[in-house]
C-alpha cells in the first residue's frame, strides 16, 4: 500500500493553476466574479470535503495568486506610464539586492523605488527597477539616484539570455542608468531586512575564513566561494564553462549535497551537546535556513532547506519522512512564495533532478546490486576481509551510477533546451567529482568553524582545500576535452508542415511554396520582414495544395515583380484556379517546366525538375506535386520533394535519373543552414503553420 503523500498532490494542483492563469490571463474587470466563484467553491469543499475537491480548490486558489501577481503589478503600472522611451529622472529608493560590481566599477543591484521626480512632478510608487550606477553602495542603503530609465533591451541574438523576460518574472520592467558616481546620493546606511543584512555580512566573512591563506591561488578562492557559498558570479568563464560541458555545473548551485552536510554537522554537533532530538532539531532547522539566506536565496538552497526542514519536522513530531513528500511541500511552499518561480531555470532544473533521483535511481540500483551481489547462499561469516570490502566499494560505485544516471535523466531535456548542452561524459564525470567535493565542502565548513578560535587550523583546511580543489578543477578540464564528451544541440525548428522554405542566395531570395493564406500573415510575412526581404526573385507553387499555395495572392500583393513557377499538372483545387484567375487579370507570366527541363534561381543555383513529366495526371494533388534537384554551385545537390506520395516515389526511381543528393527536403524537413552556408548556400528557412 502506498504511503499518503498529500503535499504530492497539493504541490501539482498548485502548478496547475499558475500555468492556467499564465497561459489564460484574465482581466482585471472579470476578478471580482472568480474571487465570488472561488470562495463558492471554497464553501463547497468544506460543506462536502473531497480530496478532488480540495485540489480544485488549491489549483483555483492559485490561480488567481498568480493572476494578481502578473496583472496588478507596481512596475507594470509604471513602465505603461512611462512608455517606451528614455526618460530622465530621479529617484529615490532602497538597495534590495546584493551589489555585483563589474571590472568598470559600475555596481548593478535591484532597486525598490519609493518615489520619482520626472518633469517637474513627485509620485510614489512601489515598482522595482535595475540600477547601474558607478559607485558602491551596499544593501538596505537608502539613496537618491538621478540618471536615465530605459526598457531593458530584448535579446538581439539567437541563445542570448532574455535578460528582459528574466526580469519581468520578478516584476522589474526598466533600468536606471546613473554616470557618474556623484549623480548618487546616499541618504541612509543600514536599512533593509536585518535577517539578510546579517546573512550577507556572514557570508563576507565566511569568504574570507574559507580563502584565508590563499591569496596565491585566485582561481582556488572563486571556486571554493562558488562551491561553499553559492556565489556563482565571481567565478571567470574559463572555470565555470567546463563545469557546465560536464554536467557539474550543479557543484555551484547551493542544494541537498550543501545543506546535507551543514545539516550532517549540526546534528553531530548536537550529539556532542547531549541534546534532546527534539531540541536538536529545532536549533538546527533556522539554522539551515538561515544557511540558505547566507548563499542567496537561491531556488535549489531554499528547495534543499525546506525539504531538510520538513524531514527533520517529521522527526520532531514523531512521524515517519517520505522524501517525495518533502519535495512536494518544498515546492508548494515557494510557489506560495512567488508563483512565478515556477518558471524560473532553477526551480526546474532543481525540483526535475531530485524528483528524478527519488523516482528513478532506484531501478539501475537494483539491477546492478543483483549482478554484484555475493552468492545469496554464501554464509555472512565468509564475506568478509577483502571480499566484504570489494562488494562495499561496488555497492558505493553502483548507487552512485545510480543516482548520477537518474539525474542525468531528469535535467537533460532542460539542460538541451536552456543551455544547447547534451553532456554524456557527465554519467562519468559526477561520479568522479560529486565525492571529491564532499570532501571539499566537509573541509570548508571545519575551516569556518575552527576559524573563530583557531585559526591557524582554519589555515591547515585551507591548504587541505587547495589540493582537493585542484583536484576537481583538473577532473573537469580532463571530462570537458574528451572527445565526445559533450555536443551543443539546437532546438528543433517548428516547421509545422514545411509548406514553406526560404532559399536565401548571394545574389537573391525565392520562396519554395508559402503557405496557406493565414500563414503567410500571420507567420511568413513576418518572418520576411525580420530577415530583411525587400525584394523576392521569385516563387515557386509545388502543387494545388492550399495549404502551400493558399498565401500567393496576398504574396503577389506585396511582391508584384517575383517570378512565378508554378505546377502545369492540372487539379480541382478551387484556390489554385482563383490564383491563375489572378494571374490572368494581371498578365503575370508563369512559368510552368516538367520533367527534365532546368530552372534558373541565380548564376550558381540551378534547379532541374525531375517530376511531373508532361501530360501527368494523378488522382492525388500530392502525387502532382513537382521535385526539384537543385545544386548548389556544381558541388551540393539538394532534393526538394514537397509533398509527394509513393506514387511519385516510385515514378522518380523508374525514371533512371540520378537521385543521389546532399539534403533531402520534404514535408517536416528543412535545409541544414549549418551545411547549406558551409556550400556557400546562405540560409533555408520554412515557415509553417504555428
Amino acid at each position: 500500500m502506498l504511503p499518503r503523500q498529500p503535499f504530492l498532490g497539493l504541490a501539482l494542483a498548485a502548478g496547475s493553476g499558475i500555468l492556467l492563469a499564465d497561459f489564460f490571463p484574465v482581466p482585471t474587470a472579470a476578478w471580482p466574479l472568480i474571487g465570488f466563484g472561488f470562495l463558492l467553491s471554497a464553501l463547497a469543499a468544506c460543506r462536502w470535503p473531497h480530496l478532488i475537491s480540495t485540489y480544485a480548490v488549491v489549483a483555483f486558489g492559485f490561480f488567481l495568486l498568480h493572476a494578481f501577481q502578473i496583472e496588478e503589478t507596481p512596475g507594470k503600472h509604471l513602465a505603461v506610464r512611462l512608455g517606451e522611451r528614455m526618460r530622465p529622472l530621479t529617484a529615490i529608493g532602497a538597495v534590495v539586492s546584493e551589489p555585483k560590481v563589474a571590472p568598470n566599477e559600475f555596481a548593478t543591484f535591484l532597486f525598490k523605488l519609493k518615489s520619482l521626480e520626472l518633469e517637474g512632478r513627485t509620485e510614489s510608487t512601489s515598482a522595482t527597477w535595475l540600477v547601474r550606477w558607478r559607485g558602491a553602495p551596499e544593501f538596505g542603503d537608502e539613496l537618491k539616484l538621478f540618471g536615465i530609465a530605459e526598457p531593458i533591451a530584448p535579446p538581439r541574438n539567437p541563445g542570448e539570455f532574455d535578460m528582459r523576460s528574466y526580469l519581468a518574472r520578478q516584476d522589474v520592467r526598466r533600468e536606471l542608468f546613473v554616470r557618474y558616481s556623484e549623480d548618487g546620493v546616499l541618504l541612509r546606511h543600514g536599512g533593509g531586512n536585518p535577517i539578510l543584512r546579517a546573512a550577507q555580512r556572514s557570508r563576507a566573512w565566511m569568504q574570507r575564513a574559507i580563502c584565508r591563506g590563499l591569496d596565491d591561488a585566485p582561481d582556488v578562492q572563486t571556486f571554493l566561494s562558488g562551491i561553499v557559498l553559492g556565489l556563482r558570479h565571481q567565478t571567470p568563464e574559463d572555470i565555470e564553462e567546463p563545469f557546465q560541458q560536464t554536467g557539474t555545473l550543479h557543484l555551484f548551485a547551493v542544494a541537498g549535497l550543501h545543506v546535507g552536510i551543514v545539516a550532517r554537522l549540526l546534528w553531530m554537533l548536537g550529539v556532542v551537546a547531549q541534546l534532546p532530538r527534539k531540541w536538536a532539531t529545532a536549533l538546527i532547522i533556522p539554522l539551515v535556513l538561515f544557511y540558505a539566506a547566507v548563499t542567496g536565496l537561491h531556488v535549489s538552497s531554499v528547495r534543499a532547506a525546506v525539504m531538510s526542514s520538513v524531514l527533520m519536522g517529521a522527526f520532531f513530531f514523531e512521524r515517519r519522512p517520505f522524501v517525495l513528500n518533502s519535495l512536494a511541500a518544498a515546492a508548494f511552499f515557494i510557489l506560495s512564495w512567488d508563483t512565478n518561480q515556477l518558471f524560473s531555470t532553477g526551480f526546474q532544473l532543481s525540483f526535475a533532478v531530485v524528483g528524478a533521483i527519488v523516482l528513478l535511481a532506484d531501478l539501475p540500483f537494483d539491477f546492478l546490486r543483483r549482478i554484484t551481489a555475493p552468492d545469496a547462499f554464501l554464509p555472512p561469516a565468509l564475506v568478509r576481509g577483502p571480499r566484504y570490502w570489494l562488494h562495499v566499494v561496488v555497492d558505493w560505485i553502483s548507487r552512485g551510477a545510480s543516482v548520477s544516471f537518474a539525474a542525468f535523466i531528469g535535467s537533460l531535456p532542460l539542460i538541451w533546451w536552456y543551455f544547447y548542452l547534451f553532456t554524456p561524459v557527465s554519467l562519468v564525470a559526477n561520479l568522479v567529482v560529486v565525492p571529491i567535493a564532499f570532501f571539499v565542502l566537509a573541509i570548508a565548513l571545519l575551516s569556518i568553524l575552527s576559524a573563530v578560535f583557531l585559526p591557524w587550523l582554519s589555515v591547515i583546511f585551507n591548504n587541505a582545500n587547495w589540493c582537493l580543489a585542484r583536484i576537481v578543477i583538473g577532473c573537469v578540464h580532463f571530462f570537458a576535452q574528451l572527445p565526445g564528451g559533450h555536443y551543443y544541440v539546437a532546438h528543433p525548428h517548428c516547421v509545422g508542415t514545411g509548406a514553406a522554405v526560404h532559399l536565401r542566395t548571394g545574389g537573391g531570395d525565392w520562396l519554395l511554396d508559402c503557405g496557406n493564406e493565414r500563414d503567410y500573415e500571420r507567420v511568413l510575412r513576418a518572418y520576411l520582414h525580420a530577415a530583411g526581404v525587400n525584394r523576392l526573385d521569385g516563387v515557386l507553387l509545388s502543387h494545388g495544395d492550399s495549404l502551400h499555395i493558399g498565401g500567393a495572392a496576398a504574396l503577389l500583393e506585396e511582391f508584384p515583380r517575383l517570378r512565378l513557377i508554378d505546377n502545369p499538372a492540372p487539379d480541382r483545387s478551387t484556390v489554385h484556379q482563383r490564383l491563375r484567375a489572378v494571374c490572368e487579370q494581371r498578365r503575370i507570366r508563369i512559368d510552368s517546366p516538367v520533367a527534365g527541363e532546368s530552372l534558373s534561381f541565380t548564376r550558381e543555383i540551378i534547379g532541374k525538375c525531375l517530376h511531373p513529366p508532361a501530360g501527368f495526371v494523378s488522382p492525388s494533388t500530392d502525387d502532382q506535386a513537382s521535385v526539384l534537384q537543385i545544386t548548389v554551385a556544381e558541388s551540393a545537390k539538394v532534393l526538394y520533394v514537397s509533398d509527394s506520395g509513393y506514387l511519385t516515389e516510385n515514378a522518380l526511381l523508374a525514371s533512371g535519373e540520378n537521385l543521389r543528393s546532399d539534403i533531402l527536403n520534404r514535408d517536416l524537413a528543412r535545409f541544414s543552414a549549418a551545411r547549406a552556408n558551409q556550400r556557400g548556400m546562405g540560409r533555408a528557412c520554412s515557415g509553417a503553420r504555428d
